[in-house]
């Protein structure tokens, strides 16, 4: 870690660890399955093809970060800053972005299958293709239905048949 004046900078070889500064890192094709990369700074950085299986990203901070085929399974994004994040063919079976802010963020034929949406905010993303099947949408009590593809449509059995957000 170097010294700038006084305050610490990490280098993109640190661990990973809660709150690492990854920032504008290549971070292509590793293994980061069950890190705690919790409040990381994790802008304008790359994870094309890493697996981040179980990892929680809790509250990172991920602006333009690239996310591309990444394996993100069972992944905890809540309340992390996404805006402008490229998940383009990214498998987030099973993850949870309740809270996440997904603004202008590129979801192109990702996966959300069974993921937790709840609070998210998906304003502007590109959801073009995406598989929301099983998913928990943002208004928290909407399932998604098998099959639902670039949008949410209820499952049989939701309270009340209708799609918020």
């Amino acid at each position: 870690m170097a010294m700038v004046g006084h305050v610490a900078q990490a280098a993109c070889t640190d661990a990973a660890a809660p709150g690492v500064q990854w920032r504008r890192c290549l971070l292509d094709s590793a293994d980061l399955t069950g890190a705690d990369l919790t409040g990381a700074d994790l802008r304008d950085a790359g994870f094309k093809r890493a697996d981040l299986t179980g990892a929680n990203l809790g509250r990172a901070q991920a602006r333009r970060a690239k996310f591309v085929s990444a394996l993100m399974r069972a992944t905890d994004l809540s309340h992390a800053d996404l805006i402008q994040a490229d998940l383009t063919s990214a498998d987030l079976t099973g993850a949870k972005l309740i809270g996440a802010s997904l603004r202008a963020a590129r979801l192109f034929q990702a996966n959300l299958r069974d993921a937790d949406l709840t609070d998210a905010v998906l304003d502007g993303a590109d959801l073009l293709r995406t598989d929301f099947s099983g998913a928990r949408w943002v208004d928290g009590r909407t399932i998604c239905a098998e099959g639902s593809i670039g949008r949410c449509h209820p499952a049989p059995g939701n309270a009340d048949g209708k799609v918020a957000g």
